[in-house]
């Protein structure tokens, strides 16, 4: 007797980045997102540095976090304007990532940020994914989805138009707003380093900008700002050296005119009837210096 065996159909694989959309199609909302995002990764560089030396670490501007399937996929996908996500590789097989793929990694960002062009609201949408009868899906909040699905650690909102900047903590479940510290910057402790907005001119804009300082208050800087540092370092090393020179140069013309000055009282004393061992006494020279000049 024979007995059949029913066949079993495995769902298909979760895609991976390369098989995802890098794109929904929708502009950059402005002209300072772009010149934000370089200023926050050149300028925490060297924390990347230290923090990772194996280099295992990945931020993201702009770029697609899938977080779970959809049709069309990239409806499943929240695209913060900058984060960073520890201890993952920048390149997955050799090749540039093109998304960020949450339930391929498992590891979520440590903190997200959003540059709102308008007042804020989207960015600070609570609305939870949920399905009606009819099986239509409401479309989860920003913020919902990074608090309750991704649960990053830092939550970060700037209102570029008014200059105000907020930035959450995910406590016990759910984002608490961070207070400023004493010197009006958010701490942000896994990283040891503080987020806060800084006046001043970059890519031909003058602006309020989102930087980065240390948890001493010192703003980390961007590539340029640690070239010129260093530029101004070498002509302070170089003016010091010139001075240490004049003032080398200028205790040896120093000496060399007080011993003249002794050398030229040599005949004069040995004339008021001194010794040569008077002399050399008097003068601090020795006997030998003393008869060298006895008759200049």
């Amino acid at each position: 007797m024979t007995q059949s065996v029913d066949r079993v159909v495995l769902p298909p694989a979760f895609p991976d980045h390369t098989q995802l959309p890098d794109s929904d199609g929708i502009f950059v909302k402005n002209f300072q997102e772009h010149p934000q995002s370089l200023i926050l990764t050149d300028s925490i560089w060297p924390i990347m540095q230290a923090r990772h030396p194996d280099g295992q670490y990945a931020i993201g501007q702009d770029c697609g976090i899938y977080w779970r399937e959809t049709e069309p996929p990239e409806k499943g996908a929240e695209a913060p304007d900058w984060f960073y996500v520890p201890n993952v590789p920048p390149n997955l097989d050799g090749q540039i990532r093109r998304s960020y793929v949450l339930w391929r990694e498992h590891i979520a960002p440590l903190i997200a940020l959003e540059f709102a062009s308008g007042n804020g609201d989207e960015e600070r949408d609570r609305t939870p994914l949920s399905r009606t009868d009819e099986g239509v899906v409401t479309k989860p909040g920003k913020f919902w989805v990074y608090e309750q699905v991704m649960r990053i650690p830092y939550y970060g909102i700037y209102e570029i138009n008014s200059g105000r900047l907020e930035v959450y903590r995910l406590m016990e479940g759910y984002y608490q707003l961070l207070e400023l510290n004493q010197r009006g910057h958010f701490p942000i402790a896994s990283l040891g380093i503080e987020l806060g907005l800084w006046q001043g001119s970059y890519q031909n804009q003058t602006m309020l900008w989102l930087r980065w300082w240390d948890e001493e208050g010192n703003l980390l800087l961007i590539g340029d700002e640690r070239a010129e540092l260093e530029r101004l370092r070498g002509e302070q090393q170089r003016e010091r050296a010139e001075q240490e020179r004049l003032r080398a140069e200028s205790a040896e013309q120093s000496r060399q005119a007080e011993f003249q000055a002794r050398r030229d009282a040599i005949p004069r004393l040995l004339g008021m009837g001194l010794s040569a061992e008077q002399v050399a006494e008097a003068l601090s020279l020795s006997v030998e210096e003393v008869t060298d000049n006895a008759g200049e």
